[in-house]
Parts: C-alpha cells; sequence; structure tokens
C-alpha cells in the first residue's frame, strides 16, 4: 500500500511512519520538522497554504491517508483559538474533501478529550461535552470528516511513546525527570486509557485492513491515573518512585480545564476488530524494551532539527 501520513514531526505520525515503512511505502509530512531517512519519503509542506494538499496528494497517489497533523498543545489553542479551529476543524475538513473525491482510504486521529470526563467508561454512542478549545476543535473536526467522508474512520487515542524531539509524550515527561533526579507531580484523580504509539500503529493498519469506517475508541484496553502511571514507569526502569509527588488536578495551576475521567470502552473496536488492545503493563514493557533497544535514537534522529 501506499500511504500518506501527515504530522511525521510529530509523536504519533513519526511512529507510524517507522512502523509502517517495513511493509509500504509511506510518504511523511512535516511542516517544522525537516526530515532525513531512507525508512520513508520525507514531504515538508504547510498543509494549510493553498493547493498544497492537492500536491501532495496527486504526487504521493495514496491508498490511505493516517491524518495526524493538529494543534494539540491545549494551553496553545485557549491562548489562539482561531489557530486551533484552522488546524484542528478546517484541515481535516478540506483533506477529508479531497481524500473522498480520490478514492484513497481516510483515518482521521481525535482524541479522548472530546468528553467532559465527569463519569467516564465512554462509548462512541456517548454524547461528548468538550470542556476547553482543544477538545472543541477536535470534536468539530471529527464531526467535518464524517460529514465529507463517511467512510473514513475516526479514531480517539491517548497515547505515549518515544518522540522525534524526546519531549512529547507524558511517558517520556517522566521518564526524562525520573532520568536527571527531578521532583515532579502526578495527578492522582486524572484517569485515562493510554496505548503505546507503536501497538497503535498495528492497530491502525488493521482497521484499514479490514475496511472499517466509523467512530471508534482506540486506546488501551486499562485505566490508570497519572500519577500510578508514572510510578509504573519508574517501577520498569528502575528509578526512584519517592521523585513523584501525588496531588490533585486542581492544585496544578493548568491555564485549560482538564477532563478528570477519560476512560474509553473500546467493546466496539474488539468485536469489529477481533483483537484486544494491550493493557498498561505489556505496554509499558514494550515502551522500555524498544528504549534498551536504542529506538529513541532512532526517532530522534529524524528530524534534522533535533
Amino acid at each position: 500500500m501506499r500511504i500518506l501520513i501527515t504530522g511525521t514531526g510529530g509523536l504519533l505520525g513519526s511512529n507510524l511512519a517507522l512502523e509502517a515503512a517495513s511493509a509500504h511505502t509511506v510518504f511523511g509530512v512535516a511542516r517544522s520538522c525537516p526530515q532525513k531517512t531512507e525508512a520513508f519519503t520525507p514531504v515538508v509542506a504547510d498543509l494549510l497554504d493553498p493547493g498544497v494538499m492537492e500536491r501532495i496528494l496527486d504526487e504521493t497517489q495514496p491508498d490511505w491517508v493516517i491524518h495526524c497533523a493538529a494543534q494539540a498543545n491545549v494551553d496553545a489553542c485557549e491562548h489562539d483559538p482561531e489557530n486551533a479551529r484552522e488546524l484542528n476543524t478546517e484541515m481535516p475538513r478540506k483533506l477529508a474533501q479531497l481524500v473522498a473525491r480520490g478514492g484513497a482510504r481516510l483515518l482521521h486521529v481525535s482524541t479522548d478529550a472530546v468528553f467532559d470526563g465527569h463519569k467516564g467508561e465512554y462509548s462512541e454512542n456517548d454524547l461528548p461535552n468538550p470542556v476547553n478549545v482543544y477538545a472543541k476543535t477536535k470534536l468539530d473536526g471529527e464531526y467535518a470528516v464524517l460529514e465529507e467522508a463517511p467512510q473514513a474512520i475516526v479514531a480517539r487515542i491517548n497515547i505515549f511513546g518515544w518522540s522525534p524531539t524526546g519531549k512529547r509524550s507524558l511517558a517520556e515527561f517522566f521518564f526524562n525527570n525520573f532520568d536527571a533526579g527531578n521532583q515532579m507531580r502526578g495527578f492522582t484523580d486524572v484517569y485515562f486509557c493510554p496505548i503505546l504509539v507503536n501497538d497503535l500503529a498495528g492497530i491502525f493498519f488493521q482497521m484499514l485492513e479490514k475496511g472499517l469506517s466509523g467512530l471508534y475508541h482506540v486506546v488501551g484496553s486499562e485505566s490508570i491515573n497519572k500519577y500510578d502511571f508514572a510510578v509504573a514507569i519508574a517501577n520498569r526502569f528502575g528509578f526512584d518512585v519517592d521523585l513523584i509527588t501525588p496531588m490533585s488536578v486542581t492544585q496544578s495551576g493548568l491555564k485549560a480545564v482538564r477532563s478528570p475521567q477519560l476512560t474509553l470502552k473500546v467493546d466496539k473496536l474488539i468485536h469489529d476488530l477481533g483483537i484486544v488492545p494491550p493493557g498498561i503493563s505489556p505496554a509499558i514493557d514494550r515502551f522500555y524494551t524498544l528504549y534498551q533497544q536504542g529506538y529513541p535514537q532512532t526517532v530522534q534522529s529524524l528530524c534534522i532539527d533535533s
């Protein structure tokens, strides 16, 4: 298959491109991270520039398009909501129009943050209620994609892994601070269902191969709070657990509101795909194994400026 992946300068896009490269012809679009790799074909472009989407699709002729590019910095979205809407709603809308017209399969990446987190254990049938600009623009992006390309997949995710900058995932944040011996805080009242980005990649490819369409929750099969997630990483890597202090998110001083119970059900995915996403322990084990194999350096070497 010929796969076009947007946002390969980020955590998700870079790992998807590397995971796909062994079996597919991959084109990776990055805006602010010029890339050097023999694993896939890098494309430096700003998808918001007039005519750029059309040109890239015409030049690459993809069978599958996986759209990862977004403004994912929650506080930056609060600061500049218009930019967030342009990147998280209007860009995927236009891409969906073009992909549907050209006949490729589209997988659009969304977020668990579309829910307010008051009850948790959300299914795809639960009504979203975004609590910040990031989540609102991502939800509107979901609606736009499915309106323009009803056969597309929209995947709500929450990921961790090794990124080109070494600073893009919560797991890296904890790893870097543990490794440096820094004191840090971990929220005991914010729950999520993290999935290792490398595991997510394999699930995405299976979803596309099987011809699935519509909205799916594609997260880990177990939930955990962020303090316990940090402790699990510390234990796996042999770090000092006392460096992490448990606290409530209400004491954090974060600008944008965070949803406390972002636990999602994956029953629909399990039923339609026939696989169960990994739980916490196997995901962190693989995260550790990748570290032992030097994989973080492989990902970081993608970005020339990193």
